[in-house]
C-alpha cells in the first residue's frame, strides 16, 4: 500500500425519485461452512473469526455451481415475489466480480436463461457493485429508457480465495441477491446518494492475475497471484470511514438526521465496520440490519441479500426511510437513503 495515498474529495450526492422496489429475491447455497469446519479442515481459530468479524459460518458453491447460477436463483424469487412474468423485464443490470467467465457476461447468461428479450449489462465494483447496477438500473427508469428493470448483485467468492489465507478465508461467502425496478410515486426512490471511486487504493485490495496485464501462467499460479489479496488493516480503516461519512453525506443532503432513518442496511463485510460507522454517528444497534454471522461476506450480494432478508421480516415496510450501502475494491462505494 501507498503510505502516501491522499484520498480525493467526495462527489456530490445526486437525486433519483420516482422509482420504486416491486420485488426482492436472494439465494444461497446449501453447503453450510461453519467455523469449526474451517477449523478443523485447516486449523483457522473458530473464536479468532469471531471476534475479529462477527462471522459464525458462511455458504460455499456446490462444485456444480458458478455465479450465474445463484443469480438465476435469486432473479426467479425475485420475480415470484413481485408476481412479474420475465416477459416483462427489459432491462438486467447485474453486478459481480466472480463471472462465469470473461465472455459472455454473466448478465447475458443470466438473461438466456430466463428467456428475456432484454438489455443485459454487467457492472464490476467489487463489493460496491449492487449498488452502482442498482443507481444505473434507476437512472434508466427514471428516464424511461427502461419500464422494469432487474437488478441483480451475486458472487462466488469461494472461487478466488486462498484457503490458507487466514486474513481473507473465513470472511467470505457465496451469495446473489435481486429486486426488480419500476416507476413509482414522485416521493419514492433515491432522495440522494452517493456514488464514487478512490483507484489510488486499488492495491489495497486486488486479485492480481488472470487478467490482461498478468495472465495466468504456472508461475503466477504457484505464487498465488490467481487469488484475492487484501491489506485488512487499511481496508478496515478505509471501510470504517467511508461508510459513516457517506451516511452522513447523503443524510445531510436529505436534511434528515440518523434517528429519521427506519433501518440501515450496510454492506455485510465485518461486524466491527459496521459497528465502529454506526457508532461514529451515534445510530443505534436496533437500527441495523446483520446477517453476516450466517453468510459472511458475499460482496455483491451483500446488500440485496440482506435487503430481501430485512423485508422478509416486516422490518421495512411502504413509506419508510432505508440507508443502503456498499463499499469495497475499487477502491469504489455507493450509498443511498431510499423512500420505500
Amino acid at each position: 500500500m501507498n503510505e502516501e495515498r491522499i484520498p480525493l474529495p467526495r462527489p456530490r450526492c445526486r437525486s433519483l425519485m420516482g422509482v420504486r422496489v416491486v420485488g426482492t429475491g436472494s439465494y444461497v447455497p446449501d453447503a453450510v461452512v461453519s467455523n469449526d469446519h474451517l477449523h478443523q479442515r485447516f486449523g483457522f481459530d473458530s473464536e479468532w473469526i469471531v471476534k475479529r468479524t462477527g462471522i459464525l459460518e458462511r455458504r460455499h458453491a456446490l462444485p456444480h455451481q458458478a455465479t450465474s447460477d445463484l443469480c438465476y436463483e435469486a432473479a426467479v424469487r425475485c420475480l415470484d415475489n413481485a408476481g412479474v412474468e420475465a416477459s416483462d423485464v427489459d432491462l438486467i443490470v447485474l453486478a459481480t466480480f466472480t463471472p462465469d467467465m470473461s465472455f459472455p457476461s454473466t448478465a447475458c447468461l443470466l438473461q438466456d436463461r430466463l428467456k428475456m428479450s432484454a438489455a443485459a449489462l454487467e457492472v464490476q465494483a467489487a463489493c460496491a457493485g449492487f449498488m452502482y447496477a442498482l443507481i444505473t438500473g434507476a437512472a434508466y427508469v427514471a428516464s424511461g429508457a427502461s419500464s422494469v428493470a432487474l437488478i441483480v448483485g451475486g458472487d462466488c467468492n469461494s472461487r478466488i480465495l486462498n484457503p490458507r489465507d487466514i486474513k481473507t478465508y473465513p470472511l467470505f461467502g457465496d451469495g446473489a441477491g435481486a429486486v426488480l425496478l419500476t416507476r413509482g410515486r414522485p416521493d419514492q426512490g433515491l432522495l440522494r446518494f452517493s456514488l464514487g471511486s478512490d483507484g489510488s487504493g486499488g492495491d489495497m485490495l486486488s486479485r492480481p492475475a488472470c487478467g490482461s496485464r498478468l495472465p495466468p501462467t504456472p508461475e503466477l499460479i504457484n505464487k498465488g497471484l490467481h487469488y484475492m489479496h487484501m491489506d485488512g488493516r487499511a481496508v478496515f480503516r478505509w471501510a470504517v470511514a467511508i461508510l459513516s461519512d457517506t451516511i452522513l453525506d447523503v443524510l445531510e443532503a436529505s436534511n434528515l438526521r440518523p434517528q429519521d432513518i427506519d433501518l440501515y442496511i450496510p454492506h455485510q463485510a465485518n461486524i466491527r465496520i459496521i459497528n465502529a460507522a454506526i457508532d461514529v454517528l451515534h445510530i443505534p444497534r436496533g437500527k441495523v440490519f446483520y446477517n453476516l454471522d450466517r453468510y459472511g461476506n458475499t460482496s455483491a450480494g451483500s446488500v440485496p441479500l440482506a435487503l430481501d432478508e430485512a423485508i422478509a421480516e416486516g422490518r421495512l415496510k411502504p413509506g419508510q426511510l432505508v440507508v443502503l450501502s456498499g463499499f469495497g475494491a475499487g477502491l469504489a462505494w455507493g450509498t443511498a437513503v431510499m423512500r420505500w
